[in-house]
């Protein structure tokens, strides 16, 4: 039986969410195939070919354009069986279900694939939702070792720039889930604050798979690659030790990065050149609404860590909430000018708007209910308004800025000053500051390590 796996997008990256379940399908004795809609179209002939349609949908921009998708293939093979898969799959069962998908299956669902697979092979009446929850003192099934034979190559996706010079990357998991419940995060209501290490040899399997495919940087996909500091440091270890010469980044939080200082000098050595991690606001009420876990003198504290050890921050923000003054925006943009962080911020970050999708610990919070409008089937979110209207208004004006300023390939720099300029014009004359602005102090200039494609989920 042939099952062809759909990845829709993967923030730029080499699709995990396919080459895992690629593997478990062929080593159960499935004919696999595998198309990438982040850099390739859909493909009528796979399609019609297909019994199983399994589309991958791990974050909210794969799961807007999986839907998409599966109208395609409906037209295309309506004999097929459509399912969706993934971290955001589990969230939004019902709306999926009421789509049109034939199964949902949520995170942590590989082997309810293989057996979804096998169901069908057999003519057995297959499971129509698989939502995996984590049980106290159970493991999820170990995943197997990803397959991407046949996979797009990877001068296909994003690129690490070193140094001021391209590398392809890499794409790996340490581990799932995460040990925290930031509010407005996905994972938290499906992992309920538990984690589970890849033992170190899988990761490195995986590493060497992609070195040997001519990866030169590895981006490691862990919500938080210091939920388990020993195991982290194995993992850095072991990949200096056998691909010497790989660079590599990781995600952690800020409360870790202050929580675990010996550890930064360990990861630059190692070969980590950034991390990024989700400051999300300097505003200390902000941060208490999302449960963040860090106030902004922890910000401070953790920027000046990573720095000492040679390392190189590049902080995700959410800069829209209906908690967000403009003098809280303002605030992260004065902060980011003053430690010359322009070309440490995508200028993405500058528009995220916070998302409250159904399963959100948010959704029935009271710190978000007043603020919160319909539910919109077809964004998989929820609408809310700005109790001031500007803040709405800016938005918008960023969005556009920030689309333009990057079709235009302009600086970070610039693009960060125009959009400081809007910030800056809906100020009232009350509120104008009156301070001048602090300046970085000037020191030796080098390239700030990134990826060529801008985080966004």
């Amino acid at each position: 039986m042939r099952v062809l796996l759909v990845s829709c997008y993967e923030l730029g990256h080499p699709p995990l969410g396919v080459a895992g379940p690629m593997g478990a399908l062929r080593r159960a004795g499935f004919d696999v195939g595998a198309i990438d809609l982040a850099v390739d179209a859909l493909d009528a002939d796979s399609v019609r070919a297909a019994r199983l349609i399994a589309i991958s949908v791990p974050m909210h921009t794969a799961l807007r354009r999986g839907v998409l998708a599966a109208t395609q293939v409906r037209a295309l093979a309506p004999g097929a069986h459509v399912c969706f898969y993934g971290l955001y799959a589990g969230l939004n069962a019902a709306a999926l279900a009421a789509l049109g998908a034939h199964s949902v299956l949520g995170s942590e669902s590989e082997t309810a694939l293989v057996e979804l697979a096998r169901a069908l092979a057999e003519g057995r009446e297959p499971v129509r939702t698989s939502i995996w929850a984590p049980q106290p003192g159970q493991r999820p099934p170990a995943p197997g070792a990803p397959d991407r034979a046949g996979l797009p190559t990877l001068d296909r996706y994003a690129r690490a720039v070193v140094e001021g010079a391209e590398r392809l990357a890499g794409y790996v998991e340490a581990s799932r889930g995460c040990l925290h419940h930031c509010r407005h995060c996905p994972i938290p209501p499906v992992y309920k604050g538990r984690f589970f290490v890849t033992p170190v040899e899988a990761v490195m399997d995986d590493v060497g798979a992609q070195v040997a495919a001519g990866a030169r940087h590895i981006t490691f996909g862990d919500a938080d690659f210091l939920n388990g500091p020993t195991h982290a440091r194995a993992v850095a270890q072991a990949l200096a030790a056998r691909f010497p010469g790989t660079t590599f980044d990781v995600t952690a939080k800020i409360e870790h990065l202050i929580g675990h200082p010996e550890l930064l000098p360990l990861l630059a050595r190692a070969g980590c050149v950034f991390v990024v991690s989700a400051v999300e606001s300097l505003s200390d009420t902000v941060l208490a609404h999302l449960q963040k876990g860090h106030t902004r003198a922890d910000v401070v504290q953790a920027l000046a860590l990573v720095r000492a050890a040679g390392l190189a921050l590049r902080p995700s923000l959410v800069s829209f909430t209906p908690w967000t003054t403009l003098d809280d925006y303002l605030d992260v943009l004065d902060w980011v000018d003053a430690e010359g962080l322009w070309e440490h911020v995508d200028p993405v970050q500058w528009t995220i708007r916070l998302l409250v999708p159904p399963g959100s610990l948010l959704e029935h919070d009271p710190v978000m209910t007043p603020h919160l409008g319909r539910l919109v089937p077809s964004a998989f979110a929820y609408e809310w308004r700005h109790p001031d209207a500007r803040m709405d208004r800016l938005h918008a004006q960023v969005t556009q800025a920030v689309k333009q300023g990057v079709r235009e390939e302009r600086a970070a720099r610039v693009i960060f000053e125009h959009v400081r300029a809007h910030a800056e014009a809906w100020a009232r004359p009350e509120e104008r500051r009156s301070r001048p602005r602090k300046k970085a102090p000037p020191r030796q200039r080098r390239p700030v390590p990134r990826l060529t494609e801008p985080w966004f989920c």
